[in-house]
């Protein structure tokens, strides 16, 4: 299980879903429309960030600070929201607007609206972040001490945060358009909406990414390996 898989698997839950909508008035059905688009996008520029020694070291300080291993509903629905719309904005740096404007025009919410959710899940994301971390590095020690490779698997770690598999109600389309998108396929044979995935997946890099990376990029493999091994020293 990579670092997408877990996010998303704990926040499609039925409690954590009605959690973020009790807490911003929104519809379960939008949210369950916004999470999957807006989530491979966080992980992919929170990878993007950390790429450098100061923005690795940056995020690795916000980690500290949202440590809780509560569910993600409880923590959802305990959120700071201003706190949280500050710790997106940190994410999405100078393509905030253009990313929430897009966000908005993909699944038919207000700009206010998408920034609403957003705020509402950052600081269960930074937790849901640092504990995959933290099991990233213990992963990555044993398989030192083995001598061994070991693929990074947090299955585990859904009980902790109350995360069963979403149900299948959930909409979870965006994952087959990122599939799509970073894997076989092109983007003239998905529908239309996948160019307007496409071009949201293109913010903030450098034109012609290899897909390879790209996938590495969202589905957060990049991203915990960086982590872990700042926090392995």
């Amino acid at each position: 299980m990579n670092l997408l898989s877990l996010l998303l698997s704990s926040m499609l839950t039925s409690s954590s879903v009605n959690s973020v909508s009790q807490k911003t008035g929104i519809s379960e059905a939008l949210i369950k429309k916004l999470l999957p688009l807006a989530i491979p996008l966080l992980i992919r520029y929170m990878t993007q960030n950390a790429s450098s020694q100061a923005g690795a070291t940056s995020l690795l300080g916000a980690l500290t600070q949202h440590t809780s291993n509560r569910s993600m509903a409880d923590q959802i629905q305990e959120a700071d929201t201003t706190d949280g719309e500050k710790i997106i904005g940190h994410i999405l740096g100078n393509d905030s607007d253009a990313v929430v404007n897009k966000l908005a025009g993909e699944t038919g919410l207000g700009t206010n609206e998408v920034n609403s959710v957003l705020g509402a899940i950052a600081p269960a994301l930074l937790s849901g972040l640092s504990a995959a971390n933290t099991s990233a590095v213990q992963q990555n020690t044993a398989a030192q001490q083995a001598a061994a490779p070991s693929a990074l698997d947090f299955t585990s770690l859904l009980g902790t945060f109350g995360g069963a598999q979403p149900q299948q109600t959930a909409d979870t389309s965006g994952l087959g358009l990122l599939s799509s998108l970073l894997g076989g396929g092109t983007v003239a044979q998905q529908p239309s909406s996948a160019s307007l995935l496409s071009s949201l997946m293109g913010f903030g890099t450098a034109p012609q990414t290899p897909a390879a990376s790209q996938a590495s990029a969202v589905d957060g493999t990049e991203l915990l390996s960086i982590l872990s091994a700042l926090s392995g020293k």
